[in-house]
């Protein structure tokens, strides 16, 4: 049996209800009873936590409960002096202090009372303004105190310290310009912007060389989906779940974050998400809170802050369902099961969406069962434009190329996606609408029953004589803006219902997310792009052409083949 009084304390203060927590955080408190606390080969390095205690609150800021409660589980080890955790993740609202956390600990990490010579420690984050910030906070403290000076050398990009020749430095994100560092600590900010782990990935490579490696993972939530944050999160899930325990994978996930969002009405639920607001406040804290209470009370008459507000403050994503088709977890509710050979049985609609000849065209196969809008994996696909897949998503530089610095933010991973089989990249100038018409007659070969093929006018007058000369019945839509204004109730309520069914398609995911939706002075709503270039809606144009087509389709027809008598 192992403890220590800090978690104690905290543990202590929950129970007593002097704090309130989110899920995510009593889940932690159990597995730490549970897996930590009644653990024989683990042990509580305490020279280790009251010296990092002693130095941040002598040449820094007070810590607060929370703050030493988390430090514990820093210096955790096992009895043969490996780490228990060698990752933590910090998640938690705007303001929750998690920048001047770092700065304390990178100063204390190269420091002689860490002990560990070559203990080097960087920060990684998107923009150089973020990445200095815990630099500069620590190169200020070094030269306005001369004890500190007796310790560090401080240079402007540089600090080290004089007796273990460990170096601070920052670092921006532009993961192909590093090899990898000879690390000791490496911390990562803003990781809500990272979209995949391959900066992570390239920072990391250099860890090991020195004992006690470690990673710190610091930010709040943003709008990235299905990028390195929800990825990270899913991860920290798992282990507070229960389905992977702390021995197979040594992330301390610590998550501040509102469990509903009607709670963030009542201010004392804030503290779910920002540790700050814990009772008894700081000096620090009572700034904060007033400045959070200011930036609620506007939103009676500035709502368009209110996704900003829900996301950053309260770490609770929220997409606006102003300015987006639906919310990430019901985009995410697509991703369900079906029977295609159940679906082979019925008739459908072949949608496509051609906006422009010189980069995307989606199409794919629209089924209607039990009032439910499936448009299977299996039976969508895009094409792409190689210049513009090259121009805009460097589809064509090598990996270690991909996040340079002239494109260090990849809207897309199409390589990825392509080797999947959700696209295809077609070296040509301007997409072959013969492509398109004989991607339809394939899947009738294939036995699918296609009752019309449906698109808008863009582009039709082309498409519409070979899909005719193929066997088509054609459908155009003269003005999607006006289809647009008159499914948006449809679309919004089948996505709110769960009733549409993509398959586990991160292509149509990332077309869904993409999507505008405007609202006219006439009250309709249209669809536009989030980003007018990057950001493609094409799938999701596609999607709606099929739901403007599905009127035709009856629910309960079988293949007519299957009525037949041979």
């Amino acid at each position: 049996m192992i403890s220590y009084p800090y978690i104690e304390e905290y543990i202590r203060q929950w129970q007593e209800g002097k704090i309130i927590l989110n899920k995510r955080r009593i889940k932690l408190l159990k597995l730490i009873e549970r897996d930590i606390l009644t653990a024989d080969d683990m042990y509580f390095d305490s020279e280790q936590i009251e010296n990092y205690i002693a130095f941040t609150e002598k040449y820094y800021f007070p810590l607060t409960l929370t703050q030493k409660f988390k430090t514990c589980f820093i210096f955790l080890y096992y009895s043969d002096g490996s780490l228990v955790f060698d990752e933590h993740l910090d998640y938690e609202g705007r303001g929750g202090g998690k920048t001047g956390r770092i700065s304390t600990l990178a100063n204390y990490f190269i420091s002689d009372l860490h002990g560990i010579d070559n203990y080097n420690v960087s920060v990684v984050a998107n923009s150089e303004k973020q990445a200095k910030m815990s630099f500069t906070e620590v190169f200020n403290k070094i030269d306005k105190d001369d004890r500190l000076k007796g310790h560090f050398h401080h240079k402007k990009a540089l600090i080290e310290a004089r007796v273990t020749k460990s170096v601070f430095q920052y670092h921006t994100s532009n993961a192909n310009t590093k090899d990898g560092l000879r690390d000791g600590c490496v911390i990562f900010e803003e990781i809500h912007q990272y979209e995949n782990s391959s900066t992570v990935d390239v920072f990391t490579s250099g860890l090991g060389k020195v004992p006690n490696p470690r990673i710190f993972y610091v930010g709040s939530d943003g709008y990235v989906r299905e990028g390195f944050l929800d990825k990270l999160l899913e991860r920290a899930d798992n282990i507070l779940d229960g389905q992977v325990s702390i021995r197979e994978d040594g992330l301390f996930p610590f998550l501040c974050c509102l469990d509903k969002e009607e709670e963030m009405h009542n201010s004392e639920m804030w503290q779910k998400a920002n540790s700050q607001f814990h009772p008894p406040l700081t000096g620090y804290a009572k700034t904060l809170l007033r400045t959070v209470m200011k930036q609620y009370n506007k939103l009676e008459h500035n709502p368009d802050g209110y996704e900003e507000f829900v996301t950053k403050r309260m770490n609770l994503p929220k997409v606006d369902l102003e300015k987006s088709v639906t919310s990430w977890k019901k985009i995410m509710a697509t991703n369900q099961d079906y029977d295609l050979d159940e679906l082979k049985k019925r008739q459908c609609i072949g949608c496509l969406d051609y906006a422009s000849v010189r980069d995307f065209v989606a199409m794919g196969l629209l089924f209607l069962k039990d009032e439910k809008y499936f448009v299977p994996k299996e039976l969508t696909h895009s094409y792409i434009c190689k210049p513009f897949a090259d121009k805009h998503y460097a589809y064509s530089k090598e990996k270690s190329e991909n996040n340079n610095k002239k494109d260090h933010r990849k809207f897309a991973p199409i390589r990825k996606w392509e080797s999947d089989g959700l696209l295809t990249v077609l070296d040509i100038e301007t997409m072959d609408p013969h492509l398109v018409v004989k991607w339809f007659v394939d899947r009738r070969g294939e036995g699918w029953n296609i009752k019309k093929i449906i698109g808008d006018n863009f582009k039709m007058d082309i498409l519409k004589p070979l899909f005719e000369a193929a066997g088509f019945e054609v459908e155009i839509i003269r003005n999607p803006d006006a289809a647009s204004g008159l499914l948006a109730p449809r679309i919004e309520i089948a996505f709110q219902n769960e009733q549409v069914i993509f398959g586990d398609n991160p292509l149509m995911r990332w077309y869904t997310n993409n999507v505008l939706v405007k609202r006219l002075p006439n009250g309709n709503k249209v669809y536009r792009k989030k980003e007018e270039v990057k950001r493609k809606t094409d799938g999701f144009m596609m999607f709606l052409y099929g739901v403007w087509a599905s009127r035709d389709l009856e629910e309960e027809v079988d293949f007519f083949l299957d009525a037949i008598s041979f």
